[in-house]
């Protein structure tokens, strides 16, 4: 299956002051956009995204709702080059985006900000992608085992090499489709030893992977046991949504 993250979506409430962040202080044009009765979708990201570059979607529903976080969902992660990290948040603070968690409280290897809503940032130095492009999009799952077989199974997705990390109290695991492009976004499964649970929240709303046929890519997501959670024809055949084991939601698009 083609199955390339194409897009992470969240909730904003206040329009035009979130686009403005983004474009301010992360360089992000408006990709495009969705007007409807009640809410409307803007994608953002890096003028130079790449063809195989995740979006940000930005959506604001019209009627003043607020959102709860949750913690289900952790964050997404940005690029910026290496030995730059330091400078780049310097860079942010010094036009006024909140002290979250700088990069010597991270040991010096990535550092974290908040946007107007409060959804959480990651900077990460790599060597390949546009500055400021989406390198990841964090989730924690309750069972590691699961979910990894979840995304191997349903969407043929891969850990990346090296992408593993196993400490005394977590396990981050970072999957994508097997021959992604170095521009594409990754899914960070981070879970926890704890046993703990988590509330899912409303906030974010969900990830979206590009399928070159829809119908066709639902028909293997139901054999191989996805959850019919909205199918294609319940979305005018525009998409399609399914969840995986803890809730997230994953929509599927055409490309």
């Amino acid at each position: 299956m083609d199955a390339i993250l194409d897009h992470t979506m969240i909730r904003v409430e206040d329009l035009e002051e979130t686009t403005e962040w983004y474009s301010d202080h992360l360089d992000y044009v408006e990709h495009g956009r969705m007007e409807a009765d009640t809410f409307t979708n803007v994608f953002m990201g890096p003028e130079g995204v790449g063809d195989e570059g995740a979006l940000l979607e930005l959506t604001y529903n019209h009627d003043g709702r607020s959102y709860e976080m949750g913690d289900a969902w952790g964050h997404i992660a940005v690029r910026v080059p290496e030995g730059e990290l330091e400078s780049a948040y310097d860079e942010l603070m010094d036009e006024g985006v909140e002290d979250y968690r700088d990069p010597e409280s991270c040991g010096g290897r990535y550092a974290f900000v908040t946007d107007p809503d409060g959804h959480e940032i990651e900077i990460v130095q790599r060597d390949h992608g546009a500055r400021w492009s989406l390198d990841h999009t964090m989730m924690r799952v309750e069972d590691a085992d699961r979910s990894l077989g979840f995304w191997t199974r349903k969407f043929e997705y891969d850990e990346l090499p090296g992408g593993r990390w196993e400490s005394d109290d977590f396990a981050n695991y970072f999957v994508e489709p097997e021959g992604a492009a170095d521009e594409a976004m990754s899914v960070e499964l981070t879970y926890n030893y704890d046993g703990r649970s988590y509330e899912m929240g409303d906030a974010w709303g969900h990830v979206a992977v590009r399928a070159d046929d829809l119908d066709d890519a639902w028909e293997t997501l139901m054999t191989r046991d996805a959850e019919d959670y909205r199918d294609p024809e319940s979305c005018d055949h525009q998409y399609a949504f399914t969840k995986d084991h803890d809730g997230h939601e994953i929509e599927v698009v055409t490309s």
